[in-house]
C-alpha cells in the first residue's frame, strides 16, 4: 500500500492545524494566518518543513518567523528555509 499523501488526508490535515495552535499569540496568528492562505496547496515537503518546526519551542519559533535568527542543525534544511521564506510574508 502506498504512502498517504498529506493532502489526501483529512486527519492529517486537522492534526497539522491543531499543533500550530500555540501559546505564544504571534506564533498563533502567523500560523493560522498562513494555514488559511496556504493549507490546500501545501505539498508533502511543505508539511515535513513545518512539522519540524512545531516542535520548537514558542520563542524559538517565534525568533525564526520574525527573522531574528536562521535555522541550524537539523532545521538547516532546503525545505525548512522555503518555507520559512513563506512564513515570513504570512
Amino acid at each position: 500500500m502506498a504512502d498517504v499523501r498529506h493532502q489526501d488526508d483529512p486527519t492529517r490535515r486537522a492534526r497539522l492545524r491543531w499543533r500550530s495552535r500555540r501559546g505564544l499569540l504571534e506564533n498563533d496568528l502567523i500560523l493560522t494566518r498562513f494555514l488559511d492562505a496556504h493549507e490546500i496547496e501545501l505539498t508533502d515537503d511543505e508539511v515535513d518543513a513545518l512539522t519540524r518546526l512545531l516542535e520548537l519551542s514558542d520563542n524559538e519559533l517565534l525568533d525564526l518567523l520574525l527573522g531574528r535568527t536562521e535555522p541550524a542543525d537539523m532545521l538547516a534544511a532546503p525545505n525548512v528555509s522555503a518555507l520559512l521564506s513563506k512564513l515570513r510574508q504570512a
